[in-house]
């Protein structure tokens, strides 16, 4: 008997062995649950790639760009499957596991549409691919409709190290229930998270004949061909060492693949752009894009095949027409005077700019590549990993270099331009030209749009300047005396409130979700701290931890632990009023202790009186002004 049952469990664990074998080598094609990988029009993966550019492949290798989506594997996924928990606001909690090889997740339906006031139906799906690597991982699991991808309702937010609900991770106004997103990486994300994708959703596909999505890529990721191009001509014809180390060794320009930094200024920077811009299209390059993939190629001019959404025309026909049919559509992406205000835009910001709009010759034209490198050169010191994590910024632009390469007149003397101190971060050309005045991915992201402090722009807009992002403690008529003393700038006509009232409580207690956002970020920006002091902060902090939308919240929870005295700091940003409300008591009541003491802030621009205590009747009026308007913002 004994002998029986050891047989048996030899079969069963052969039987296991083979099942996680076939999930490993079924081949891509075979795959019929998610989108494939495959080679076709030209493009042969950055496999082939890396035999003959063994240093580029492994920058890229490092890069995020490159884990923008991937399989879900045990080894790609950054959360942990292992029978964990993870609790929901929509919902009962998911439940995660692994099976094998293969991940699994059993949810509340996100389809489920509400019917009788019944509970949502629970589901059990694999869980097939992953979006996002740095900041966010986002999962998504196989549905019954071809290759058509639905969205776990948790995202796994990496620097936490913590699950949140989906919904929370974007700025939008809360909800009952969570919209529906399946289908959203399909139609949306494969069109900047991946190589080459084909939608093919259209039931009228010649691809997918059932009417379901048969949704195709080059490569997952943004991989070489993504800014080189379609290059199987190239390896084909690079084979013949012979011939390629003539090519190199005469210098000769490869017809057969595109070297973005060989091209002029704006042929380079639409490389980059064709991710990193609002793009509109006709109908028929919509179909197109569809069944084919994007027409546009590296070298290509891209406004030929799609059209630029800009703000600041707003008159353009096919912004007009998209006006039409989404009123939001540009509130939801430019601030009022057009400048773009989300990230993952930055190609907008730049055409924008002075530096590449008025420049008049080549040489002279800002490019993505005048600050930012696709791979680490030899004389770059930093780990890979670090040259990653600082959005891939070129060797010696970390810094004031990246402006002074071409203003050079400043070179000698920074601090008189700049009326700072040396090595200051008030001395910095980033911060000045370049300041946190976009959202995304849960903070504050640096403006692409070079321009220059005015207080008329933040009256006229609501946009934070670079001097308030920093003084965070000082109003806006401090600024303008200012800038009218040190460049010349005309003041313009304040209201009382804008003239001896901090800018940083009126855009956190009057504005709207997005200007809350970035306050709540700047307050935990440790320039700005050490510009306008803490021990004001935590008072003002604490009730955006009250604020509606989830996102607002989960940033001043995340502001409110780089406080002095707050690091262990454990509030809720995710529980029901009643009780983040306690965490706010809490807050309020450790922040008066310490306002007992010594050295308080009594300052009336930060709405504290002699006694250092709140002066409520400016708070409550400031807030009963708020711009209360729904707003989502399109990152």
């Amino acid at each position: 008997m004994t002998k029986i049952v050891a047989l048996l469990g030899l079969v069963l664990g052969a039987s296991v062995y083979a099942a996680a074998l076939r999930q490993t080598s079924l081949p891509e094609r075979e795959i019929a649950d998610r989108p494939i990988s495959v080679n076709a029009d030209g493009f042969t993966s950055s496999q082939t790639c890396q035999a003959c550019h063994p240093s580029q492949y492994n920058t890229w290798r490092t890069s995020y760009h490159r884990t923008m989506t991937q399989v879900a594997t045990p080894e790609t996924v950054r959360s942990d499957f292992d029978n964990t928990m993870v609790q929901s606001v929509h919902g009962r909690p998911m439940q995660l596991e692994r099976r094998g090889r293969e991940l699994w997740a059993e949810f509340d339906d996100p389809d489920w549409k509400g019917i009788d006031g019944r509970l949502p139906g629970r589901i059990k799906r694999q869980v097939v691919m992953t979006t996002g690597s740095h900041h966010q991982e986002v999962y998504w699991y196989e549905t019954d409709q071809g290759r058509q991808l639905g969205q776990l309702p948790g995202t796994y937010i990496i620097a936490e190290r913590r699950w949140m609900p989906r919904s929370m991770v974007f700025l939008a106004p809360p909800q009952p229930w969570p919209e529906s997103t399946t289908g959203r990486w399909n139609s949306i994300c494969i069109n900047c998270h991946t190589t080459h994708g084909k939608p093919r959703l259209s039931a009228s596909s010649a691809s997918a004949p059932s009417g379901k999505p048969d949704t195709t890529v080059a490569e997952f990721g943004i991989a070489c061909e993504a800014c080189h191009g379609p290059s199987d001509r190239h390896a084909l014809v690079n084979q013949n060492i012979v011939r390629r180390y003539w090519s190199h060794l005469t210098g000769r320009i490869d017809p057969t693949t595109v070297q973005p930094a060989r091209l002029d200024p704006k042929a380079s920077s639409q490389v980059c752009g064709q991710c990193h811009g609002i793009w509109l299209f006709n109908e028929s390059e919509a179909q197109g894009n569809d069944e084919h993939g994007p027409r546009y190629r590296p070298g290509d001019d891209i406004l030929k095949s799609r059209i630029l959404a800009r703000g600041t025309h707003p008159e353009e026909p096919v912004v007009q027409k998209r006006l039409a049919e989404y009123p939001e559509f540009l509130r939801a992406l430019f601030w009022s005077d057009g400048m773009v205000r989300v990230s993952g835009r930055e190609y907008n910001g730049l055409v924008e700019s002075p530096c590449y709009a008025r420049a008049t010759e080549p040489a002279r034209t800002m490019s993505c590549f005048s600050c930012h490198t696709m791979h680490t050169t030899a004389d770059d010191p930093r780990p890979r990993r670090d040259w990653a994590a600082t959005h891939q910024v070129a060797a010696g632009k970390q810094g004031d270099e990246a402006c002074l390469q071409c203003h050079s007149k400043f070179r000698d003397n920074v601090p008189a331009h700049t009326k700072h101190a040396a090595g200051s971060t008030g001395s910095s050309c980033y911060n000045c030209h370049m300041p946190y005045s976009s959202y995304g991915l849960l903070k504050a992201l640096r403006s692409h749009t070079i321009s220059s402090p005015t207080v008329a722009e933040s009256v006229q807009t609501g946009r934070p300047n670079a001097c308030n992002l920093c003084h965070l403690d000082k109003p806006l008529g401090w600024t303008a005396a200012k800038l009218e003393q040190w460049y010349g700038t005309p003041r313009i006509d304040l209201s009382e409130d804008d003239k001896t009232i901090a800018a940083s409580l009126i855009w956190a207690l009057k504005g709207d979700a997005g200007q809350r956002a970035l306050m709540a970020w700047a307050m935990g920006w440790q320039p700005a701290q050490q510009a306008s002091g803490t021990d004001w902060i935590p008072a003002f902090l604490s009730g955006l931890f009250d604020d509606p939308y989830d996102a607002v919240r989960f940033i001043a929870y995340r502001s409110m632990r780089s406080q002095p005295g707050f690091s262990g700091f454990q509030g809720d940003f995710v529980a029901p009023p009643v009780q983040r409300r306690r965490d706010i008591e809490r807050i309020v009541n450790a922040w008066r202790q310490r306002q007992a003491g010594s050295g308080r802030r009594t300052d009336a621009a930060l709405l504290l009186r002699a006694d250092g205590s709140f002066n409520l009747e400016a708070v409550k009026r400031l807030l009963a002004q708020q711009d209360r308007r729904p707003l989502r913002l399109n990152e």
